[in-house]
């Protein structure tokens, strides 16, 4: 027997004594069919190891500053350390980013533009229990998931429809006497179907799906180009202004712009499109009281698109941008972020 036939026997727990003389042959077929066998399943099980890139190929641009979840739309933020990208965004134990929504007496979404208060409204989570807090007002204590008895709500958000169970009659009791107008809230399950970023912006690929962001799974802003903004300005606004998920430090002013797809462990991310500012930016998020005009004029100063992305963007200015996941993981602050193609 040769070299190569002994080491295929062995490498299948036979050792070349026990076996017999003459059939040899039809061992070293069974053993070579054997060997093909384990290297198809070597080379499937690299062809599924998710792609690893050398960091030391890449260009660091910046490095996560601040990530921020916002359960209910329109409502606080919640800052956390380390969050999991998902396709529909950020998620950090049972928040998830806008699963949660403030509707009318006719299912339409209540949005801070047309009652800022809302965003002195917040949502926190200790084990399986949910938590609506705001100043002047008792905490009101409910579960992560509402009863499948609560009823499936159709509701209204950028002119889509898309079904939320209903949070209970405590829950809107809650958030009516706190805004002065009967409202409810409701929650999007895993079960239902989401909204179709594309329908809204159509830049957005035919997957791209969010429950009730506007758009945009992920919107990603630079604290220089803030910085930048608050320079030009009298009174200084906050990150919570213009409500991102994802802050980078370390980057030049307005460099998100050009980021095309960005490394942040195993997460890459892709952007889309930017982000046209409205008045939600001009609510303030400490006392929920909206500005005549700031920051968003100072914003149309020098943020306006050129006369081609006018038609997309209209008179809106811009100020951040829109991501999509294309690899999901985990982030988290003070991660490093890579460039991966310009």
């Amino acid at each position: 027997m040769g070299a190569s036939g002994s080491w295929a026997l062995t490498l299948l727990g036979f050792s070349a004594s026990q076996v017999p003389a003459r059939p040899r042959h039809i061992w070293l077929g069974v053993a070579a069919l054997g060997l093909a066998a384990v290297g198809l399943g070597t080379v499937a099980w690299r062809r599924a190891r998710p792609r690893r890139r050398r960091r030391g190929l890449l260009q660091q641009v910046g490095t996560v500053a601040q990530l921020w979840i916002y359960p209910i739309k329109s409502c606080k933020g919640v800052s956390v350390s380390e969050a999991e990208c998902t396709a529909m965004g950020l998620r950090c134990g049972h928040l998830r980013d806008r699963f949660w929504l403030v509707i009318d007496e006719e299912g339409k979404m209540v949005s801070a533009r047309q009652e800022p208060r809302l965003v002195l409204i917040s949502m926190t989570c200790n084990d399986s229990t949910l938590m609506l807090s705001a100043a002047y007002t008792k905490d009101l204590l409910l579960p992560v998931t509402p009863p499948p008895t609560n009823p499936v709500l159709q509701c209204r958000v950028k002119s889509l429809e898309v079904q939320g169970r209903d949070c209970g009659e405590a829950a809107a009791t809650w958030i009516s006497s706190f805004l002065k107008m009967p409202c409810r809230l409701v929650h999007f399950e895993p079960s239902m179907r989401p909204r179709s970023s594309q329908q809204v912006i159509g830049l957005f690929g035919p997957k791209d799906k969010v429950a009730y962001s506007d758009a945009s799974p992920f919107l990603v802003l630079s604290e220089a180009s803030l910085e930048d903004l608050n320079s030009r300005m009298e009174k200084r606004v906050k990150v919570s202004n213009f409500r991102p998920n994802i802050v980078i430090s370390g980057c030049g002013v307005y460099a998100e712009d050009s980021w095309n797809e960005l490394l942040i462990g195993d997460v890459e991310l892709k952007r889309v499109i930017a982000c046209a500012r409205c008045r939600l930016t001009m609510v303030d998020p400490d006392t929920g009281v909206m500005d005549s005009k700031e920051p968003l004029e100072t914003l149309k100063s020098y943020r306006l698109g050129d006369l081609m992305e006018q038609t997309l963007y209209g008179k809106l200015p811009l100020f951040g941008q829109y991501f999509v996941l294309k690899n999901p993981g985990t982030v988290k602050v003070g991660d490093p972020v890579y460039l991966l193609s310009q």
